[in-house]
């Protein structure tokens, strides 16, 4: 996209084994990455068949400034979210994004179904097709190797692929980057299961296309960025503890979700903090590709693989916040070492960590409460008890009864089939994520394009502004998620977010030849957030349906107990601001 005024589209068609590449100007209004990727996916969705129909696409787009600034790394996913019914959306570091600008792709579209078990290989020259029939089956590390180890040398390269949960359609099935990276939430590895795909490795070795005459602006405003993100505190804790340094603070707070969100503190907090596991646990600091932040923490655990001899195995595995909540406090695990344990199995499974955690969490008290018995579990559930939900892990991937198959659906179908639902803790049927702190994660997440506490921050909301009426809070939530939508056109990390205020960004784009000012900003945010909301409607979501779990007007959190009348009426009006904005969009077009 640099430099041209075009966006460059691979579209894989599976069921044929056929490719194109497409130079669309007509997408240059989208910008890039997410952007890009709503709209290619509004353009090729087929809103009246299944989220795992073969011809649902998968489409993953990188950013309008990709990889020649520090910490703009990610790659956007955008599918029909097998969880939800509705908009996935989802996003990974690692490599991925640099391999597919260094192979000259701003997005890829794949659609149909292969007619056995592949994988491709994307580079400059086009697509491959490999036979992934002796990977299926294989866990992700496996597949890893077996990827690397086959295709050619690159120096740019990335791997992708899904685990034993993604080939058997788990709702919350992730897909694996490289090392410890994920399209995590929604399901994309099911939707890539269900087309057969087994893995992606992209590869490319061009140039970054700067002209001479915009080096000297480029590397001034590089540089002014770089110190920013190195020798400020601005991104300080992401380098220092990670993002598991919120674990005592959100404690402190009682917004720590504990036990199925029975409480909002954790007795055993400060055992699984940041703290604990960088005594303990830390071995290794990486970052993505382009970044110069080690935020991506690798701990290390001892595994005994033979009862007798004393025979152990060291296992790398990476932690953060969602992490610790969802396969910690959530569960009632009280080590670092257990955590570790279960997080290792989660990874090789293929399955997102917040959904397993949560989905774990709602069967643990179902079966305390007798709504389950070991007839469905296979093994006695109950918080705290490692070792069998390690089990579970594996048997919710491998569909090993019909209970499992269920929960793989999500926690929210699971409990519509066997009880619970005032207990199974999901907005709009994607499990909670790790923050109790009021109204504005809650309503946030409810209302968010994809329903994640990162489509507006909420929580922040909740944290910053107490004092916030619900129209103002509400105000804030719509805001905040067209923002967004404009930083993941670049796609700029949203750790960095703090970094890349608007004066920034726009300098950053007029540097590479990008006519930027803040006017365009915010036709961008407000263009790719009405493309979303256009999705939803043709499939069918409306927020009048969303019920709400009681357990989250139940358990007091950092303001209290919250009132369900409330949180409704925020819904509502929030509902009514988009149809208003929707409907003065149509008129204006």
């Amino acid at each position: 996209m640099l430099y041209e005024n075009t966006i460059t589209v691979l579209y894989v068609d599976l069921s044929s084994g056929t490719t194109c590449v497409e130079k669309r100007a007509d997408l240059i209004d989208y910008f890039g990455g997410v952007g890009v990727a709503t709209r290619l996916l509004e353009e090729n969705m087929k809103p009246e068949l299944e989220p795992l129909d073969e011809q649902q696409p998968a489409v993953f787009a990188i950013g309008a400034l990709s990889s020649v600034y520090p910490a703009i790394t990610k790659t956007a996913a955008m599918f029909i979210s097998p969880l939800t019914g509705e908009l996935g959306e989802s996003y990974a570091g690692g490599r991925l994004t640099l391999a597919l600008f260094m192979a000259g792709y701003d997005a890829v579209v794949l659609t149909g179904r292969y007619r056995h078990p592949c994988y491709l290989s994307i580079t400059e020259q086009g697509v491959a097709y490999r036979d992934a029939r002796p990977l299926w089956g294989m866990r992700s590390e496996e597949v890893w190797q077996v990827v690397h180890d086959t295709e050619p040398p690159a120096s740019n390269r990335s791997i992708m692929r899904i685990g034993p949960a993604g080939e058997n359609r788990v709702a919350y099935a992730s897909v694996n980057v490289d090392n410890y990276r994920h399209f995590g939430r929604l399901g994309l590895g099911a939707v890539l299961g269900s087309k057969n795909v087994k893995a992606i490795t992209v590869a490319g070795d061009r140039d970054i296309p700067i002209p001479a005459a915009n080096l000297e602006e480029y590397f001034r405003v590089y540089r002014s960025i770089f110190e920013k993100v190195t020798g400020t505190d601005l991104m300080k804790k992401y380098r220092g503890l990670g993002t598991a340094a919120y674990v005592l603070p959100l404690d402190a707070m009682g917004a720590f979700p504990t036990k199925n969100l029975a409480s909002g503190r954790f007795e055993s907090a400060e055992a699984i903090s940041a703290e604990a596991f960088a005594e303990k646990n830390l071995v290794r600091k990486m970052a993505c590709a382009g970044c110069p932040v080690d935020c991506i923490h690798v701990g290390q655990f001892r595994r005994e693989f033979k009862k007798e001899g004393y025979e152990y195995e060291a296992v790398h595995t990476n932690y953060d916040y969602e992490l610790v909540f969802a396969l910690g406090s959530y569960l009632g695990l009280k080590t670092t070492d257990e955590i570790l344990m279960l997080t290792d199995a989660v990874e090789e499974t293929g399955m997102d960590a917040m959904s397993s955690g949560v989905a774990l969490g709602w069967a643990t008290e179902a079966f305390q409460k007798g709504l389950l018995s070991t007839g469905e579990t296979l093994v006695p559930l109950v918080f705290g008890g490692t070792e069998n939900y390690v089990k579970a892990v594996w048997y919710i991937a491998g569909a090993a009864n019909e209970f499992y198959r269920m929960l793989g659906r999500g926690c929210y179908h699971a409990a519509q089939v066997y009880g619970g639902q005032d207990f199974a803790m999901t907005m709009a049927k994607n499990e909670m994520s790790g923050y109790h702190t009021g109204y504005g994660i809650l309503v946030g997440s409810v209302v968010g394009a994809r329903h994640s506490h990162l489509c507006n921050g909420g929580y922040e909301l909740d944290r910053d502004h107490q004092q916030l009426t619900s129209r103002e809070m509400v105000e804030g939530l719509l805001k905040e998620e067209k923002e967004r939508c404009m930083i993941n056109s670049m796609i700029i990390c949203l750790f960095s977010r703090r970094v890349y205020d608007r004066p920034t960004i726009i300098a950053a784009g007029r540097a590479v030849g990008f006519d930027l000012d803040d006017a365009f900003l915010t036709r961008i945010g407000q263009r790719i957030f009405q493309t979303k909301m256009r999705i939803r409607d043709k499939l069918g979501f409306d927020l009048k349906q969303v019920q709400l779990p009681r357990r989250f007007f139940e358990t007091p959190g950092l303001h209290g107990v919250l009132k369900e009348k409330v949180a409704k009426e925020m819904i509502d009006l929030y509902a009514a601001l988009v149809a208003a904005e929707m409907k003065g969009a149509g008129s204006a077009g």
